[in-house]
């Protein structure tokens, strides 16, 4: 694997749940969760892809059980298109099906309840894409 660390973002309406991995590529961690309707969410975002350098990003593509799109696809898909704007850093799309409900699991068995678990359920979930992909990326090489 390409050594560098990569970024995730489950992407919602409200919350955008962001994680990162470790240099190595390896472990993936949640980093935060930002609002997506906050006027400095571009700049936030910014902030990130400058502090930590990532060699891609990951967006996570909301599909219901039988694989076809959602309806949040067209918000997500102009998330990616704006991330494109912000950087030259490369944009990958991950499936995402089950990756909150596998979050919300994982944090109810760590003793967190779900109401006030919202945002970290979102970073979280990040993670989950994150995972995915870089067990893309470490089966097939590459993204």
């Amino acid at each position: 694997m390409k050594p560098g660390r990569r970024i995730a973002f489950d992407y919602g309406q409200v919350r955008i749940g962001v994680a990162i991995s470790d240099a190595s590529g390896l472990i993936a961690t949640p980093l935060t969760t930002l609002q997506a309707q906050d006027a400095g969410l571009l700049t936030q975002i910014q902030g990130l892809l400058s502090e930590y350098e990532p060699i891609y990003l990951v967006v996570g593509q909301p599909r219901h059980l039988s694989g076809k799109d959602s309806q949040a696809m067209q918000s997500v898909q102009n998330f990616v298109e704006l991330l494109q704007t912000l950087s030259s850093i490369p944009v990958h799309r991950v499936d995402e099906r089950l990756s909150t409900v596998n979050a919300a699991a994982k944090l109810r068995s760590a003793g967190h309840d779900a109401k006030s678990s919202k945002g970290m359920i979102d970073a979280m979930a990040a993670v989950g894409i994150l995972e995915s992909a870089m067990e893309r990326e470490r089966i097939a090489g590459s993204l």
